[in-house]
């Protein structure tokens, strides 16, 4: 498997969900994954696959002793995989700037030369494509595809492209070409593609002229909370209802929707505040959007949240909010509804199909969705309604299912 993103160093859905179906995936007794990702920490779960890391995968050969290798990347790679995949440096990249290890370095995030990076990571996976015995390459969206391509012609072994989200999605339809390039040429070579929802589905077939048989939808899923997850309590620190939006907050996700709303809401009902907890490109704006609705003293910007933190934040929340634009899945409401919190989604996200337990307005409707906060936080009935019965149905889906119809999915490919 070649992805982006590996808890705990993740910076959006796509390293929860690797995590959740690389895990899932691990519970079939003949399952052996490799999970390749430009730059592992060294404090990543390998319990249940074995990583491997493009910045300490060697391009250029470099007269290194064993125990050099293992003090200097021995926290993060076996030095005997290092040694296997000098072994097959497959053309001269001496041109290329290396390290002492001769390996390309990775940021491991997505730097303003984002492209250079997944052109880098493709031809990282030439080496260890012949380095690893595989039956199938599995690629998790369009950063991977150029690497999965590589490996597919490498090997001859079918490739799967793994489709969490489209440039459709996370440009409101201001697509950039080459982005767009990249997911075409992935999805035109690949022998099959998954697509997080139906929604996902039909872009990819509309948008991207591919054959309907070729695709399939495997919903996500969602991890079973941890002891010490369950352990963590309401940090909230006030009587006033919270009602919160977690995410990027940038354009696909909709947060001047939240803002919007929540202006509304404080029309009828002062003992409420309203959380906006992560980062991005629009955060500025969020905050003056809110100044001139004269709601900011009932506003909290946190920043980027992670891990554990993200649970506090949810825990503390009595509504959860997220007003996507185009969400191809949406695992955050999931995570919600396990830990109690009623849930209002728009209906513009993949999980709106398979989620029933949940309150559903278009993404645009100001007015649905300020009706939705207050009704839950006005009407007890209501509000643990959606606690009892959303936890109970967020608590049947899972990652295991979701890995079982990925693997129906390889040995229809395999045949």
């Amino acid at each position: 498997m070649f992805g982006w993103e590996f808890p705990p160093h993740i910076l959006g859905g796509l390293g929860t969900a690797s995590f959740g179906l690389t895990r899932g995936m691990s519970k079939q007794s003949d399952m052996e994954i490799t999970f390749v990702m430009p730059k592992p920490w060294g404090d990543e779960d390998q319990s249940f696959l074995h990583l491997i890391g493009a910045c300490n995968t060697p391009i250029v050969w470099k007269d290194v002793s064993w125990d050099y290798v293992k003090n200097r990347i021995g926290n993060v790679v076996d030095p005997q995989l290092f040694f296997d995949l000098r072994n097959h440096i497959y053309a001269d990249f001496s041109y290329f700037k290396t390290n002492d290890l001769g390996c390309i370095e990775f940021s491991g995030r997505y730097p303003d030369n984002l492209l250079e990076e997944i052109n880098n990571y493709s031809i990282v996976a030439g080496v260890i494509a012949r380095t690893e015995n595989v039956d199938i390459i599995h690629s998790h969206d369009w950063l991977t595809y150029p690497a999965g391509i590589h490996a597919k012609t490498v090997t001859g072994k079918p490739l799967i492209i793994h489709v969490h989200a489209t440039d459709f999605d996370r440009s409101r339809g201001k697509v950039n070409p080459q982005v767009y390039s990249i997911e075409k040429d992935g999805m035109d070579h690949a022998d099959h593609i998954i697509t997080v929802s139906n929604l996902t589905r039909n872009t990819v077939i509309e948008k991207y002229h591919q054959d309907p048989k070729k695709v399939t939808t495997v919903h996500n899923a969602v991890e079973p909370l941890s002891p010490e997850i369950e352990a963590i309590g309401s940090k909230k620190g006030t009587k006033d209802k919270v009602i919160t939006f977690l995410g990027r907050i940038t354009m696909q996700k909709g947060p001047e929707y939240f803002v919007e709303a929540a202006a509304r809401v404080l029309k009828k009902a002062q003992n409420v505040r309203f959380v906006m907890a992560g980062s991005g490109d629009m955060m500025n704006k969020m905050i003056r959007l809110a100044a001139q609705r004269n709601i900011s003293d009932k506003f909290h910007f946190t920043g980027f949240m992670k891990g554990k933190q993200v649970y506090e934040v949810l825990k503390s929340s009595d509504v959860y909010v997220m007003p996507s634009v185009s969400e191809p899945f949406g695992i955050s409401p999931l995570e919600a509804m396990q830990c109690g919190v009623p849930t209002i989604i728009s209906k513009q996200s993949g999980c709106a199909e398979i989620l029933k337990n949940t309150i559903k307005t278009d993404y645009w409707d100001i007015e649905a969705m300020a009706d939705a906060m207050y009704s839950i936080i006005t009407y007890p009935g209501m509000c643990e309604y959606l606690e009892e019965e959303g936890k109970k149905e967020v608590d049947t889906i899972t990652w295991e299912e979701a890995g079982l119809k990925v693997r129906r999915i390889y040995n229809q490919v395999l045949k």
